[in-house]
């Protein structure tokens, strides 16, 4: 199963939004990520969150979308959305609307990229400007030379990297958070190879990259 999640960040172009639409087999909104799809005509499946931005005694829920409320403050409302997803048993996740606003909701909605990453088959953030997702041990890509590569270790510190097909190659290096990162590197070749050996690795490309949806 497809889903996609849009969540109350800066919303994605229209366009991106019903090509993600037309891929998902069902929507979740992530409480006030319901304005979002309202305004792009897209009913959600789900509306789930505290809902301290949808208003269900204010705001319109309609007929075919279920409302889930959950108070629950140790959870944002991506992980609650998410967590429904992987109850649902989806295999495919895309975060829209996830991004843009506020630092601290980016931040906190990548760390939930880490924590859920292992639940489904693929977990992707995207938005108008970029692809983010959670590399495995070893990933290998196709690209257009010149593209924009951008390397990020989300625990802090990621051992062992070796690429292949970049401008700026590691050979077995770390890149670590305050002391060397991996952003705006570039593709020299057509094929890219990455591979670490410890800690989560952020691999983020421009959303013009080729993306099977």
């Amino acid at each position: 199963m497809n889903i996609l999640i849009c969540g109350n960040g800066q919303p994605p172009s229209l366009p991106l939004l019903h090509k993600l639409k037309h891929w998902s087999d069902k929507v979740i909104a992530a409480d006030g990520g319901a304005f979002t799809l309202r305004d792009a005509q897209i009913k959600p499946d789900y509306i789930i969150g505290d809902m301290d931005s949808f208003n269900p005694l204010q705001d319109v829920v309609e007929a075919g979308s279920t409302l889930l409320r959950m108070g629950d403050q140790e959870t944002n409302d991506l992980e609650k959305a998410l967590m429904l997803s992987r109850n649902l048993q989806a295999k495919e996740v895309v975060i829209a609307g996830g991004t843009g606003y506020r630092l601290d909701h980016t931040l906190k909605n990548l760390s939930c990229m880490q924590r859920f990453n292992p639940d489904f088959e693929h977990l992707l953030l995207l938005d108008d400007y970029c692809i983010t997702f959670v590399l495995p041990p070893e990933f290998s890509f196709r690209t257009k030379p010149g593209t924009i590569v951008s390397l990020f270790p989300l625990t802090g510190r990621v051992e062992g990297i070796h690429t292949s097909g970049l401008k700026f190659s590691l050979s077995g290096e770390a890149l670590e958070n305050g002391v060397r990162d991996g952003s705006s590197n570039e593709a020299v070749a057509e094929k890219v190879t990455i591979r670490h050996e410890s800690g989560t690795l952020l691999l983020m490309l421009p959303s013009q990259w080729p993306l099977k949806l």
